[in-house]
């Protein structure tokens, strides 16, 4: 299968995930996988102009990873995961999308 994009963990995604139990984030994992080669937006979702996010609904716990793109690379297009949460409400708290977009800024800072 031919991936759309590749993904890349900041380390607060990568911690996020490393504290949820094994079953959690390996479902988490495999409808990332799932969301790299099809267009799905019940897995990956536009929120804003500049984020989007993960979506994985098990056992009963709505987990978030919040992304962006990162499109400098003429090589491949990247995503880059910035943290996760565990989604409570029916919309994705603003400060949420402000911490991301606050590492996104941060991401491009260093990656220039």
């Amino acid at each position: 299968m031919i991936k759309l994009f590749e993904i890349i963990f900041l380390d607060e995604a990568f911690e996020f995930l490393k504290g949820l139990e094994r079953k959690h984030y390996e479902k988490i994992l495999y409808n990332i996988r799932k969301a790299q080669t099809e267009n799905d937006s019940d897995l990956f979702k536009k929120l804003t102009n500049d984020i989007w996010e993960f979506r994985t609904l098990y056992q009963g716990n709505q987990y978030r990873l919040l992304a962006f793109w990162d499109k400098n690379s003429p090589t491949q297009t990247l995503v880059i995961s910035t943290h996760g949460f565990i989604k409570k409400r029916s919309k994705v708290p603003e400060n949420e999308i402000e911490k991301a977009i606050k590492l996104r800024t941060k991401y491009f800072e260093l990656n220039q």
